[in-house]
């Protein structure tokens, strides 16, 4: 952040925030079990582990964010 705390985050701080990044990944994650566990299509099993591994390498990333 700007290291003062009266003022609000300026730039892109203000869109690198952690809080709604790791709720997006862990939204990501969840949709990724759900394609998992489905028992209508293939098309969507198939592409699970890929949308599970997105989101976790998302959140990996995505922790690293200021707060």
């Amino acid at each position: 952040m700007t290291g003062r705390p009266d003022m609000k985050p300026l730039g892109w701080t203000r869109w690198l925030r952690r809080g709604p990044w790791e709720n997006g990944a862990m939204s990501v994650i969840g949709l990724g079990i759900l394609m998992l566990t489905q028992p209508f299509s293939l098309d969507l099993y198939t592409y699970s582990f890929v949308t599970i591994l997105g989101g976790t390498l998302g959140f990996v990333v995505v922790s690293h964010f200021p707060q």
